[in-house]
């Protein structure tokens, strides 16, 4: 049968098509895999400047030996590792006696809390913290041990993947120049400078909405911290750190962060709960219409209507995760359709090496 013959043509789609199908079956199959490894390759992406700065470091002023990769990489796992011990000693000891601040007072609360719904007609009676206690639905002893069992063994699935990502992104930035010659060799070679300038755009995106990252936490909690201790909050220490964690956590973050500064706002009165009810919304409000499309765009370079469709698409396909990886996603597509548009026009001379 001749290669160009209707037959061979039709065998050869056939073919194709099959391979296909079982490529994207086999990738669904081990998609949270692929998922840890885009995860490992974005932050290898994103720390790789970093990791260059401190390798081009001389060790001594008059010496003229850099710093070896694997050392400049673990200096910068040291200092993340030292600064969370450091943050973790500096916020626990307050965090814990707040905690058991609110602890004891939540009888207290609980009471004044029903009082305002008596007064209002919104229940007939009241009850005691005991009671409520004991009011509580206790599921039986199966069904106790298969929710603690699932919620341990996803807390063991969600370390061992931190730890898998940490991992693998160590090895990626120690082999990332091999990784990047072995990728450009798949490329004819008058056009390996257009794709090295291309993996530089793509590092300083990354890099960029990092820092980005980082930049949107600290003032979400400052400002929390400072709103709520203006308005006399107890626990305000705590309520900010929730409220920081959950600024990484795009869209369900935030809301969850306002539950329980809401709840300890409502023990001192309904009033200061609505207050800090606006609160949150304003500041969410500023945060996702002005802070995070404005920070966006000028750290990473992609305007604001298209981080907001990246979060709704990421959002849609992957849930939370999906939205964390939306803008990073959307920065590194950016780049490749606009070197696609314009490569034909650029001459190659005239890019940097």
């Amino acid at each position: 049968m001749k290669q160009d013959s209707p037959r061979a043509l039709i065998a050869w789609t056939i073919a194709l098509a099959a391979l296909a199908v079982i490529t994207l079956w086999a990738m669904y199959l081990v998609r949270g895999v692929l998922l840890n490894i885009y995860i490992a390759t974005l932050l290898a992406i994103g720390l790789s400047p970093l990791v260059r700065f401190i390798e081009h470091q001389r060790v001594l002023p008059i010496g003229t030996r850099r710093l070896p990769r694997w050392l400049a990489i673990l200096s910068i796992y040291l200092v993340v590792i030292g600064a969370v011990v450091a943050l973790a000693m500096t916020i626990l000891p307050p965090l814990i006696t707040q905690a058991r601040d609110l602890g004891r007072n939540a009888p207290r609360m609980f009471d004044r809390a029903q009082d305002f719904l008596v007064a209002r007609h919104l229940i007939d009676h009241k009850l005691t913290w005991q009671e409520a206690v004991q009011q509580v639905p206790t599921p039986d002893a199966g069904g106790t041990l298969d929710v603690v069992f699932s919620t341990i063994t996803g807390i063991v699935g969600g370390l061992f993947g931190l730890f898998t990502v940490l991992i693998l992104t160590f090895y990626l930035l120690i082999e990332s120049d091999g990784l990047l010659s072995g990728v450009l060799q798949l490329f004819p070679r008058e056009q390996r400078p257009r794709m090295a300038q291309l993996s530089r755009q793509i590092t300083v995106k990354v890099s960029a909405w990092l820092m980005g990252q980082l930049f949107l936490s600290s003032v979400i909690a400052v400002t929390a911290a400072l709103a709520l201790w203006l308005m006399g909050i107890p626990y305000f220490y705590v309520l900010a750190l929730i409220a920081g964690v959950g600024e990484l956590i795009p869209m369900v973050g935030p809301i969850l962060s306002a539950i329980p500064a809401i709840a300890v706002a409502f023990s001192v009165s309904p009033i200061m709960a609505l207050w800090v009810a606006v609160f949150w919304i304003l500041q969410q409000q500023v945060e996702s219409h002005f802070l995070v499309p404005k920070v966006m765009s000028t750290q990473v370079g992609v305007s604001a209507a298209t981080v907001i469709i990246a979060l709704m698409i990421g959002g849609s396909l992957l849930g939370v995760m999906g939205a964390v990886l939306a803008v990073p996603t959307a920065a590194i597509l950016l780049v490749v359709f606009q070197e696609v548009m314009s490569g034909a026009a650029e001459p190659l001379d005239s890019l940097p090496d």
